[in-house]
C-alpha cells in the first residue's frame, strides 16, 4: 500500500461488493419498493371512474350507472356531461346522443363504482371546470421530486448520505400518512408535495450511498439492483390497488409501513468516502475496518491511507468549473444540450406513460402490472447493449419507444388490445433508453464538469416529470396530441444522438480541452487509460467525486 491511496484503491483491498457491501445494498434497495408505490399511486387515487351529472338520471332512486356508456366520446374518454344538463327522466335514450348544451350540471355527480369505490376525483369532485386541478396536483407532487432534488443533494454534502436518508424516510411516512387524511384537496396536495421532495431525497442519497461503497468492478450492477427493486414495487402497487380500491385506505396502506424503516437508524451505515472528504478520517477508518472484517479481509490500522485520501481530495477540490463550462465552448455546448434535452424527454415520456395508462382502454390493474413486468427485461436487456455501442443503443431504443407511441394514434379505439401492446413497447424503449442516459451522459461530460452536467440533466429529467401530468391537457385540443408528444419527442432525441460521440471501450475525457479535442495534440496522454474493466460504468454513480480510480488490487 503506497502512502497516496485514494477510497477506490481501499476499497480494492477490503473488497469491492463483499457481505457489508450486498447487506448494505440490501438496506438500500427495501425502501425503493414504496419509492415505486409513491411514484405512481396516483394513477389509482387520481383515477377519474366514468360519471355522469345527477340531473340526467332516469330517476331520483336509481343512479344510471348502466348508461355511463351513453356518455363516451369515440376515444373512450368520458364526455362528462360537463356543459349540458337533461330535465326529462326519460331523456337517456337516443336523444342523449343528440342533445344540446342547456347549462352546466346543476344536480351533482354520479360516479360509477365498478373499478374504484373512490378516489380523490369523486370525493372532491375533480371534474369537468375542475379537471385541471388533479394534473396540476400530480405536477406539484412531480415538482416536489425537483426541489427534494435540489435541496437534499446539497444537505447531504454538507450532513452526510445517511442522516438524509433517515430525514426523508421519517418525511415520506409523516405526510404519507398524513395525506390519507387529509381533509381538502390543497391539504393532500401539499403533504403529496412533501412525500415528492422525500422520495427524491431517499433516491439520490441511497444511490450515492451503495456507490461510494461499491467497487468499481460491481457498480453498474449494483446500480441496475435497485431498478430490478423499483420494478418489483412498480408490479406490487397493482396487486395492492386492486385489492384495496379506496383512495385513503390504499394511500395509508403504501405510507403506513414507512415507520418500520426507524431500525435503520441502527443498520445504515455512513459513508466512509464522504467522512474522509470532511476531515473525519478515525470515524471513516473505523467503518473502514468493520467492512473489512465483515468481508474477511481485515487490515491493519493504517491512518497513512486515509492521509493519503484527503491530500488526494484536496488536490481535486481545487480545480473547479462552473456551469458555464458546460456551454463555453463549441462542441461542449452542443453535446450538454443535446444530453440534456435526452434527459428530459426520457422522464417525460416515461411517466407521461406510467401515469396515464387508463387512456389505453384496458383493465387499468393489468396494464399497470404489465408496465411493471416490461421494466425487467427493459433493463436488463441494456447490460448486453451498452457494451457494444452506447451512441447505437441510446438512439435505438428512443426510436423503438417513439415509433410505438406514435403508432397507437392510428390504432382505432376498439381495438384497445392493439393500442396496449403498443403502449408497452414503447415504454419499454423508454425505459431502457432512460437506464442509459444515466451511463452515457456520465461519460459524455468530461471530469471536470461531470457533476455539473448530471445534475442539470437531473433537473431537465425532473421538468419533465412535472410537465408529464399536464401533457395530458392536451387532449382537449385533440385526443392524440399526447401520444404524438410522447412519439415525436423520443424520435428527435433519437435523430440528436447521431451527434453525440460513441463513449463505449472508451477513455474517459478529463477536461474541456479533451472534448474540443485542443489538447490531445499536444500533450500525450491528455486522456487517461482506463485500469478497471468496468471503469466506463463507474461515472454513472460517481458523480460525487472527481477522484481517478485506480483498481490495481482488484
Amino acid at each position: 500500500m503506497t502512502a497516496e491511496m485514494n477510497f477506490d484503491e481501499i476499497l480494492c483491498h477490503i473488497g469491492g461488493f463483499g457481505r457489508f457491501q450486498k447487506t448494505l445494498y440490501v438496506w438500500i434497495c427495501l425502501p425503493q419498493i414504496f419509492l415505486a408505490f409513491h411514484m405512481l399511486v396516483s394513477v389509482f387515487t387520481g383515477a377519474a371512474p366514468p360519471h355522469l351529472c345527477g340531473s340526467t338520471r332516469p330517476s331520483a332512486a336509481a343512479p344510471a350507472f348502466s348508461n355511463f356508456s351513453l356518455v363516451t366520446v369515440p376515444d373512450g374518454r368520458p364526455e362528462l356531461s360537463c356543459t349540458f344538463s337533461l330535465n326529462h327522466s326519460d331523456s337517456v335514450t337516443t336523444e342523449t346522443t343528440n342533445r344540446q348544451p342547456t347549462g352546466r350540471c346543476q344536480g351533482g355527480w354520479d360516479y360509477s363504482t365498478e373499478t374504484f369505490k373512490s378516489t380523490v376525483v369523486t370525493e372532491w369532485d375533480l371534474v369537468c371546470d375542475s379537471a385541471t386541478m388533479n394534473n396540476v396536483g400530480s405536477s406539484l407532487y412531480m415538482f416536489g421530486l425537483l426541489v427534494g432534488a435540489a435541496v437534499f443533494g446539497s444537505l447531504a454534502d454538507k450532513y452526510g448520505r445517511r442522516t438524509i436518508i433517515l430525514v426523508n424516510l421519517a418525511t415520506q411516512a409523516v405526510f404519507g400518512v398524513g395525506a390519507a387524511f387529509a381533509p381538502n384537496f390543497y391539504i393532500y396536495t401539499a403533504f403529496r408535495f412533501m412525500v415528492g421532495t422525500s422520495v427524491s431525497g431517499v433516491i439520490i442519497n441511497a444511490f450515492v450511498l451503495g456507490t461510494e461503497w461499491t467497487g468499481s468492478k460491481h457498480r453498474m450492477l449494483a446500480g441496475i439492483i435497485t431498478d430490478y427493486f423499483f420494478g418489483v414495487g412498480y408490479i406490487l402497487l397493482a396487486g395492492v390497488a386492486y385489492l384495496i380500491r379506496d383512495w385513503r385506505k390504499l394511500q395509508l396502506t403504501i405510507s403506513a409501513p414507512g415507520f418500520l424503516f426507524i431500525f435503520y437508524i441502527w443498520v445504515l451505515p455512513k459513508s466512509a468516502r464522504w467522512l474522509m472528504a470532511n476531515d473525519r478520517k478515525e470515524e471513516a477508518w473505523e467503518l473502514i475496518q468493520k467492512a473489512a472484517h465483515v468481508n474477511g479481509q481485515p487490515l491493519a490500522k493504517d491512518l497513512e491511507m486515509c492521509k493519503g485520501y484527503e491530500n488526494t481530495e484536496k488536490t481535486e477540490v481545487k480545480k473547479k468549473h462552473s456551469c458555464i463550462d458546460l456551454l463555453r465552448t463549441p462542441k461542449m455546448r452542443k453535446q450538454s444540450l443535446i444530453v440534456f434535452y435526452l434527459w428530459f424527454v426520457n422522464v417525460l415520456v416515461y411517466y407521461g406513460l406510467s401515469l396515464n395508462i387508463s387512456d389505453f382502454g384496458m383493465n387499468i390493474y393489468l396494464t399497470q402490472m404489465v408496465f411493471g413486468l416490461v421494466e425487467m427485461p427493459a433493463r436488463t436487456i441494456t447490460l448486453f447493449t451498452l457494451n457494444r455501442s452506447r451512441k447505437i443503443s441510446q438512439l435505438a431504443f428512443l426510436a423503438v419507444g417513439g415509433t410505438a407511441c406514435l403508432l397507437t394514434v392510428f390504432i382505432p379505439s376498439d381495438l384497445s388490445v392493439i393500442k396496449t401492446v403498443l403502449a408497452i413497447i414503447g415504454k419499454f424503449g423508454i425505459t431502457a433508453s432512460l437506464s442509459i442516459i444515466y451511463v452515457y451522459s456520465a461519460e459524455v461530460f468530461p471530469t471536470v464538469v461531470r457533476q455539473n452536467g448530471i445534475g442539470i440533466g437531473s433537473m431537465c429529467a425532473r421538468t419533465g416529470g412535472v410537465l408529464a401530468p399536464m401533457m395530458y391537457l392536451l387532449r382537449n385540443i385533440s385526443p392524440h396530441a399526447p401520444m404524438v408528444l410522447c412519439g415525436v419527442c423520443p424520435l428527435l432525441g433519437s435523430a440528436l444522438t447521431l451527434l453525440l460521440p460513441e463513449t463505449a471501450n472508451k477513455p474517459l475525457p478529463d477536461t474541456i480541452e479533451d472534448i474540443e479535442g485542443t489538447r490531445l495534440s499536444e500533450e500525450d496522454g491528455g486522456v487517461q487509460p482506463i485500469i478497471c474493466e468496468t471503469q466506463q460504468h463507474q461515472e454513472k454513480l460517481t458523480n460525487n467525486s472527481n477522484t481517478s480510480v485506480s483498481c490495481q488490487g482488484s
